[in-house]
């Protein structure tokens, strides 16, 4: 016997008049009704709300105008192929009918997460971009070994150079270097009184009680992070309904620009380059910019396409479900 799935909204009169359809095609074609309200689940109710009612039959996915002759062929078709599968005792066919009709520990936490996921996203990220602050915190109330742990941990992840670093209880809130051109501050050669930066011991350098402790993540990486918080949080705010970044938009807006930004300051950190090569040192306020143009860019180009594979997750699995409680209806 085939099944056929059917979304619903609510007890609409169009859904009723498909079920009289199927009701009358069960002897000719014998198969039984999965019905689901799309209402059961926001989700689903976003992606099928235009498209109800919608038919799941076997392989086959009928929407629109849902007339007779159409049931009939796709009720056919269906029957044929369970047929044909049955008769040369196709196994993986039998497993696919035994998992559809069972549901197990994974089923329920694979639905929690479609359900779930992005606010674990947000506070996986939250957590991840605030351990970084909490290190100077920690290092200003005498806790050194563990903000140092916090700074080794980080430092696998972010180059942690103080000159592209927030402080925190300094004198500033940065110390870029001299090159940068920043006038107004004290630059990092003249804060640490160093003539040449020394790229491999001053990443160590997390600061002093005159000129602050530095967050373990680079600024760069603080406003990447932050921005796809930000992202996130609205993203689930809005119900999740943020349509796609194309592809392009992403590397033009998001990637270029911190590329350009970033790629441009290595002849300033090498040393002895060749004098038509331009040497330059990027500022706060454009890693900041640029990393935050890369992290909404990338949270928008991914979450959505997230959620289209969470969506047809919840849409197996609800429809697992609902065939689980027809099945334990009918033995009881």
């Amino acid at each position: 016997m085939i099944t056929v799935t059917l979304y619903c909204n609510g007890q609409d009169s169009a859904c009723q008049a498909v079920k009289a359809l199927l009701n009358e095609l069960e002897r000719e074609f014998p198969h039984r009704v999965i019905e689901i309200d799309i209402n059961r689940d926001r989700a689903l109710k976003k992606a099928f709300e235009a498209r109800v009612p919608l038919l799941q039959i076997g392989p086959y996915q009928l929407e629109g105008e849902l007339t007779a002759q159409r049931l009939r062929v796709a009720l056919g078709a269906a029957t044929d192929r369970v047929t044909q599968l049955e008769k040369i005792g196709d196994k993986g066919y039998r497993d696919r009918v035994a998992r559809g009709q069972t549901l197990t520990g994974g089923d329920r936490l694979s639905l929690w997460i479609s359900k779930n996921y992005i606010h674990v996203f947000n506070i996986l990220i939250f957590i991840y971009v605030g351990l970084p602050f909490l290190a100077p915190v920690l290092v200003r109330n005498g806790a050194v070994s563990t903000a140092n742990l916090i700074y080794r941990i980080y430092s696998v992840v972010c180059h942690q150079l103080p000159f592209r670093s927030w402080f925190l209880y300094g004198e500033q809130a940065f110390y870029p270097r001299q090159l940068a051109g920043m006038e107004g501050v004290i630059s990092y050669e003249q804060a640490t009184h160093e003539e040449q930066i020394d790229i491999f011991n001053d990443r160590w350098f997390i600061g002093n009680a005159q000129l602050g402790y530095k967050v373990a993540l680079c600024q760069r990486d603080v406003a990447i992070y932050g921005a796809m918080l930000i992202f996130g949080i609205g993203f689930a705010l809005s119900g999740r309904r943020i349509k796609p970044l194309p592809w392009y938009l992403w590397v033009v807006i998001g990637l270029g620009p911190i590329a350009l930004d970033g790629f441009s300051q290595l002849p300033g950190i090498i040393g002895n380059v060749p004098a038509w090569l331009p040497v330059r040192e990027s500022t706060p306020l454009l890693r900041t910019l640029t990393g935050s143009l890369f992290g909404v860019m990338t949270a928008w180009y991914l979450y959505p396409m997230i959620e289209e594979t969470m969506l047809e997750t919840r849409r197996i699995i609800t429809r697992k479900m609902a065939t689980v409680e027809q099945l334990a209806t009918k033995e009881n």
